[in-house]
Parts: C-alpha cells; structure tokens; sequence
C-alpha cells in the first residue's frame, strides 16, 4: 500500500505547477480510475472519488514547490489534447515523465503518464499509469473540495476504503519529500 500511495503522489507532483496550462475540471464530485505497471510488476488498480471544486483544483500541493523540484516542465495544448514533459528531482532521483490528457474535463478525460527514474526509485526504472475520470454529478453531502476515497486498496479492511482529506494529502506529500522514497 505504502508504494501505491507515493507512486500516486509522485505521478500527480507536476500537476499542480502546470494547473494554470490546463483547462479546469468541473466542480462537483469525480470518479477516477487508475491502473499503474512498473517495469515488470503491474500493481492492483484503483479508484477514487474525488470532490473538486473548480476554481481551487489544487490539492496536490503548493504549484511553487513543484516548479522549484522541476528544470523542466513543458504544455503543449492542440484541441482536446495536452503534453506535458518534464523533468523533475525528488531526493535524489531524476524523473523524467511524459504526461498526455485528452477529454473536455467537464464531463471526462484520460491521463496516460510514462516516467522513467534515474537512479531507480525503490527499484523501479519506469512507471507508467492510465487515469481515466469521470463526473459523477455534485459532490456528496457534507463532502468538502479535495476530499478523497479510495477504493481497491490493499491492506485497508472490508472494502479496501481509504479516506485522504487535503491536510493528510499534503502530509502525505511533505514525508515523500523529505525521506524521498
């Protein structure tokens, strides 16, 4: 669970800092299916629900941070379709990640992400994952912007649910930055 979770902050780190590039997501609450292989292994898909409010789309962090870990962060947008290629450090690994979001993000999209470490990250050259998400209509009752649950993950009990509010997403995130694994 440990790795799904930093694979997971690590493959969302850039967004933030190229939030401003791409087209905002629509407010309400959003279903997101991931499915992450490593080189050999392919990890247990999950899926999220995330409440977004649009004009504060996020909740992956400070984008000043990522902009600091990152010599490169390139958008290219054409219609419906954006690319974004960067290079990042964190600790002291070297991610060089190619990101490309297709969809309207108002009602879908689909995220394909191919990364490759230098040196390997916990043993790991490449990592590449698919989001797809999908809006489910207004957020939940009580729900409140950044919110998430997730489904499929191994470890958490009868259902396989976790719950990861902002605070703890950034907690979350500061510890990937500082041991850096």
């Amino acid at each position: 669970m440990r790795n799904t979770i930093v694979l997971l902050i690590a493959s969302l780190f850039v967004l933030p800092a190229i939030a401003a590039d791409l087209p905002a997501r629509k407010s309400g609450l959003w279903e997101i299916t991931s499915q992450t292989n490593t080189g050999s292994q392919k990890m247990p898909g999950t899926t999220m629900q995330m409440c977004i409010e649009q004009g504060r789309d996020d909740v992956t962090g400070d984008p000043r941070d990522a902009r600091r870990q990152c010599s490169r962060i390139d958008v290219k947008r054409s219609g419906s379709q954006t690319v974004i290629d960067s290079i990042c450090k964190f600790d002291r690994h070297t991610a060089a990640g190619r990101t490309v979001i297709s969809g309207d993000l108002a009602a879908n999209y689909r995220m394909e992400n191919t990364t490759r470490f230098d040196p390997p990250m916990n043993g790991m050259q490449t990592m590449s994952s698919t989001m797809t998400g999908k809006w489910l209509g207004p957020c939940k009752p009580g729900q409140k912007h950044g919110t998430v649950v997730m489904q499929g993950m191994p470890g958490m009990g009868a259902g396989g649910q976790m719950r990861i509010d902002p605070d703890m997403m950034q907690r979350m995130q500061q510890m990937q930055q500082q041991y850096g694994r």
